[in-house]
């Protein structure tokens, strides 16, 4: 039995990585004032940032149905017997619901995981479904162990800016103005698979420290009956230049030495909803066999 695995550009990962790590990938649409475009294909990071500073319309779309369909055909005509199919979060997009509409269509043969990720903690699940499919388990087994360990997460959030927030309707106007001449910057939360309010904090050092603190105190709490190698801790944001993003993953390393921390870049399409500037830190749980 040969087990595909598949997951889309919300995980964090790029096409270059996804095919380096033996993952299929799925292209997220960004919409700009009107126009399809695709993350690393038509649009680049300074582009994408570029409307955004312009104030440009600036959206984000669930990949289109035959687009799905025709990456799961691709796969199988690749000589795959089986695809397990990781979208982002149902909390946070629809993806994940029009995914398993369609495998309906495929007689068994395509597993879609709803296991409340986004960002590194899709990756992880992305990584832990090729290690089991490597170690012989079918995609029905693979998507039950990722399910159960659906919660086994945490994400923290710290936005630089209400603007984007403000356009998405998480925040009225008149709070986004008073919060921006306060300089209140607020942190956020991923720990079920929905994005909620965590505190407001002036700054955006104090952010940092924030959700520094509260990732030690998830370790310390939720997560202290795992050995350090049985998590994968990581930073991720919407960073713009290679030297911002090194020194917020290098701040991690030295807050968290027990763990082998890398930077995940957030996706254009959560930096739609997000804006730039923002920094992020998150935990999983990596699934045991």
């Amino acid at each position: 039995m040969k087990v595909a695995v598949v997951t889309d550009a919300n995980s964090s990962l790029t096409r270059k990585t996804a095919k380096e790590c033996g993952v299929y990938f799925m292209d997220m649409p960004v919409i700009i004032d009107g126009e399809n475009y695709i993350q690393d294909e038509n649009l680049t990071s300074e582009m994408f940032y570029g409307a955004l500073a312009d104030n440009r319309d600036v959206t984000t779309s669930q990949p289109s149905p035959g687009n799905i369909m025709d990456l799961w055909d691709r796969i199988f005509a690749d000589g795959n017997d089986q695809i397990v199919y990781i979208p982002m979060s149902s909390g946070l997009s629809e993806a994940c619901n029009t995914a398993r509409m369609l495998a309906a269509d495929y007689e068994g043969k395509v597993e879609v995981v709803d296991n409340h990720r986004i960002s590194g903690t899709q990756t992880q699940a992305a990584f832990d479904a090729m290690e089991m499919a490597k170690a012989g388990y079918d995609a029905a087994y693979i998507k039950r162990r990722l399910e159960e360990a659906a919660y086994d997460q945490s994400i923290y959030i710290a936005v630089d800016t209400l603007e984007y927030l403000k356009k998405g309707g998480r925040v009225t106007p008149a709070g986004a103005a008073l919060g921006t001449a306060l300089g209140i910057k607020p942190v956020l939360t991923i720990q079920g698979g929905k994005l909620d309010a965590f505190a407001k904090v002036r700054g955006i050092k104090k952010c940092e420290s924030k959700i520094i603190a509260a990732m030690k105190n998830d370790i310390a709490t939720r997560f202290k009956d795992y050995d350090k190698s049985e998590l994968m801790l990581f930073a991720a944001g919407t960073l713009q230049s290679d030297e911002d993003c090194n020194r917020w993953r290098d701040d991690i390393r030295k807050e968290f030495p027990d763990f082998d921390v890398e930077y995940y870049p957030l996706s254009l399409s959560i930096g739609a909803h997000i804006g730039p500037g923002s920094i992020a830190i998150g935990i999983a749980v990596k699934v045991n066999k």
